[in-house]
């Protein structure tokens, strides 16, 4: 076939990205399909600073900056859905809604989203109270009483940057320590509207058209109690956008893309890179990194 791609990139969160920089500059013939806005969940960060070389910076303007410098190479961000992948043959098929594209390699690099929160009234209240993104959202709940659960590094950030208009921010955490960061922990304790509730998990949203209280219940004492709150941020982890793979390629439990050091998959040619790929950290760096060794592994294979 005289259309045939060297690769097809599929996401364009910070591994996306990084793959069409190295993919350019080592003059593959590639596209970058992204369905929605490029950047992943990074662009709703209110703070990243721990990215070497920049010492503080927001998920939003992070994402800014590696765009241009991907135009700047001549990379053409896509704005297209795959709906199918044909691994079947050594010529590989990415079937989008616009068009279809064969390739010799592809880098699944779709990324995860946000786990829901399992409570009773949270899908009725979702965008009327119950959010997922506190940069998206934070700024309706100024001067109010809001709550956050989860205790990774996402509620805790969270949390920090909710506290800086809040009235009061509730965080809730289904242990008695958190997960994140010594550094972002010791951060937290020392803000004073910050009350860290153990132990406790939510077991109901409620109010009239919009989020008035919080029921959680201690894991301990089973003991119900109601917070009074205008606002809840979720950050309970992350399902990984692998839906499209089910059944071609192998996956982890939970459904994370198995790879080895290369980030090649259990099919030849087919690679994953970020954060839909299983692994021990998934930060913007390690993103980055996934995406210049994936393609790297695309150019060996090629």
């Amino acid at each position: 076939m005289d259309n045939v791609l060297d690769l097809v990139i599929i996401g364009a969160g910070p591994a996306g990205i990084a793959a069409a920089i190295y993919a350019s500059r080592a003059m593959m013939k590639f596209v970058l399909l992204e369905r929605f806005l490029p950047g992943g969940e990074i662009a709703n960060s209110y703070e990243i600073d721990n990215y070497p070389g920049i010492k503080h910076v927001s998920g939003l303007e992070l994402t800014n900056r590696m765009v241009e410098h991907a135009e700047s190479l001549g990379v053409e961000f896509i704005t297209d859905e795959v709906k199918e992948l044909d691994f079947d043959n050594e010529v590989k098929k990415v079937v989008t809604y616009a068009t279809t594209y064969f390739t010799k390699t592809i880098i699944i690099a779709t990324g995860a989203t946000s786990k829901k929160l399992d409570a009773k009234g949270s899908e009725e209240f979702f965008g009327k109270g119950i959010s997922y993104c506190a940069t998206c959202d934070g700024a309706f709940y100024r001067d109010k009483n809001t709550a956050v659960i989860g205790g990774g590094d996402v509620a805790v950030e969270d949390a920090i940057y909710l506290s800086r208009m809040c009235n009061k921010v509730y965080l809730i955490h289904r242990r008695n320590e958190l997960r994140a960061a010594k550094i972002l922990q010791d951060k937290l304790f020392s803000i004073p509207n910050i009350e860290i509730i153990w132990d406790s998990v939510a077991v109901e949203v409620g109010g009239e058209d919009l989020v008035e209280y919080l029921k959680i219940e201690n894991k301990l004492s089973k003991k119900i109690t109601q917070l009074a709150v205008d606002g809840i941020f979720v950050a309970v982890g992350m399902n990984p956008n692998s839906q499209m793979v089910i059944g071609k390629v192998a996956l982890a439990e939970g459904g994370w893309i198995i790879t080895d050091e290369e980030c090649e998959t259990s099919v030849k040619g087919v690679f994953a890179a970020g954060d839909v790929r299983k692994k021990s950290l998934r930060q913007v760096v390690t993103g980055v990194s996934d995406g210049a060794t994936a393609v790297y592994g695309c150019e060996r294979y090629i």
